[in-house]
């Protein structure tokens, strides 16, 4: 008789972006006709920068070739890709990097889910409330977050409610934990952090032998000066943290796939007999058993990103979607609402109308002015009561939405 593995059984009936799906297409079913503008899954629309394209199909041609072609490659990625990396994301920033430091992979949703497989079961997680559901289902999945409560809670978990009292951003543990989600710019909230409350973190994990798990997926969509780009920009974090980046929003990859992950060689985690061992070579191991690397040719594309030309085009396209973040978030203004976020990031998190639960509101919105969002109750308690929106859409919906929300609700 097989087993089942009994964790998967504590996760919601679905996952949240899959039941937003859901209850478009059947919508659609029933409304066949409906001019639907879709501003709720973080996916995007503007193309490939033609840098990108032209490496890759440079690179397609190569594997085409007897004495070009290339099969298996590293597990942990080209390093004509990871050279590019270290030379323009952290060099500039005065954040030295060794090449076996940075691990190329599918995503920085696949690596932010995954990496949790290197920790032993009985750490105590600390996430944000809202949070990115990845960060919590993926340990729910391992067993580590003991049973749910009423709220959608996890026994195990330590939950830091971002609320508007503290400006959206979690506050420190008062309880030790020994694993720290934390994402900035964030997803949903779209708020950032400063240099000195991001040392807090670190002094925090360094004083407790905590982990940082930093994700930095939209950092490229950061304006404001004084916001840092990569936690590594702090002293100490070398000691603490590990740090997911990606090209899925920045560089249109979200149906190419590519990202990478920093693992320093000083962070560390401890046996049950308090001896150190280093995260680099253990998730080296996770990966080369697990993972066959990223093919060739979209490595290829993510290097054009930095010459001259692909910085340029992906300039331009971060810039079309900020514009978009400014249009949600001035027009909800001068609609009324209560907004946070699209200043250093793709998102708006806004508060519903009236104390609205965010699964009415998402129904509402969808039914009357055929608009899709996100419901804040799907990233956690702190969620409900807000909505977020995405300023991923065509500059065209994006006007259309916003006039239609403004006018219709």
């Amino acid at each position: 008789m097989a087993i089942v593995n009994e964790n998967y059984l504590k996760l919601p009936g679905s996952y949240l972006f899959s039941e937003i799906t859901r209850r478009v297409n059947q919508f659609k079913k029933e409304n066949f006709d409906a001019d639907m503008i879709r501003l709720g899954i973080g996916d995007v629309t503007q193309p490939l920068p033609p840098a990108v394209v032209e490496a890759m199909k440079k690179a397609v041609e190569e594997m085409g070739r007897q004495e070009t072609f290339r099969g298996y490659g590293p597990e942990q990625g080209y390093e004509f890709l990871i050279e590019k990396i270290i030379e323009n994301d952290f060099r500039p920033r005065g954040v030295e990097l060794a090449v076996d430091e940075v691990f190329i992979s599918d995503g920085a949703k696949s690596d932010t889910a995954n990496f949790q497989e290197i920790f032993g079961v009985n750490n105590i997680l600390a996430v944000s409330d809202p949070v990115y559901p990845v960060y919590v289902d993926s340990n729910v999945m391992a067993g580590r977050t003991g049973t749910v409560n009423d709220k959608g809670q996890f026994e195990k978990i330590v939950y830091l409610p971002c609320t508007e009292e503290n400006g959206m951003k979690p506050p420190l543990p008062t309880t030790r934990v020994d694993l720290i989600y934390l994402c900035f710019p964030n997803n949903p909230t779209g708020m950032t952090i400063s240099r000195e409350e991001l040392k807090a973190w670190v002094d925090y994990a360094r004083e407790n032998k905590a982990v940082i798990l930093f994700d930095a997926a939209y950092e490229a969509f950061i304006r404001e000066d004084g916001a840092p780009r990569s936690i590594f920009e702090i002293e100490g974090a070398r000691e603490v943290a590990v740090e997911f980046r990606s090209f899925s929003k920045t560089a249109g990859f979200t149906g190419t796939r590519c990202a990478y992950t920093i693992v320093p060689k000083e962070v560390r985690a401890y046996d049950g007999n308090g001896r150190a061992h280093s995260l680099n070579p253990l998730w080296l191991r996770r990966q080369t058993t697990k993972f066959n690397g990223v093919s060739y040719p979209v490595q290829a594309g993510a290097a054009a990103v930095f010459t001259d030309e692909g910085k340029k085009q992906v300039r331009a396209t971060i810039d079309y979607y900020m514009e978009n973040a400014r249009i949600i978030r001035e027009g909800l203004e001068g609609a009324g609402y209560r907004v946070f976020g699209g200043v250093n990031a793709p998102y708006i998190w806004l508060k519903t109308p009236g104390n609205m639960k965010s699964w009415d509101f998402f129904d509402k919105l969808m039914r009357e002015v055929h608009v899709v969002g996100t419901p804040g109750a799907g990233f956690g308690a702190h969620g409900e009561g807000y909505f977020r929106l995405t300023a991923f859409a065509t500059r065209a919906n994006t006007e259309k939405a916003i006039e239609r929300i403004s006018k219709g609700m």
